[in-house]
């Protein structure tokens, strides 16, 4: 026989299985908790058409009233990936 030490009764591999096991619960405990969050994506006016399926002019005529919140920069407009998808779902409510 080998020089098997024993901890409690324990023999080497079942302490390894053991701590491996604990390790695993630990790891998807913190990726429940502290998932990372995702960066802001803003989309163009034309990519915003696109995801919605609806035209340009469609697209201004929400903006004007205030279903879509659009932000300028310079010349350019910009809408929310995150916003737009929020609106969705709340419409249906």
């Amino acid at each position: 026989m080998t020089d098997v030490i024993l901890v409690n009764g324990v023999t080497p591999e079942k302490l390894t299985e053991t701590i491996l096991n604990g390790i695993k619960n630990q790891l998807n405990e913190l990726k429940k908790n502290f998932t990372p969050k995702q960066p802001e994506d803003f989309l163009t006016r034309m990519e915003t058409a696109k995801l919605l399926k609806i035209s340009l002019t469609t697209v201004h005529e929400w903006v004007n009233t205030k279903i879509l919140k659009a932000y300028k920069v310079g010349n350019r407009t910009y809408f929310s990936r995150k916003e737009i998808e929020n609106t969705l779902f709340s419409s249906n409510k």
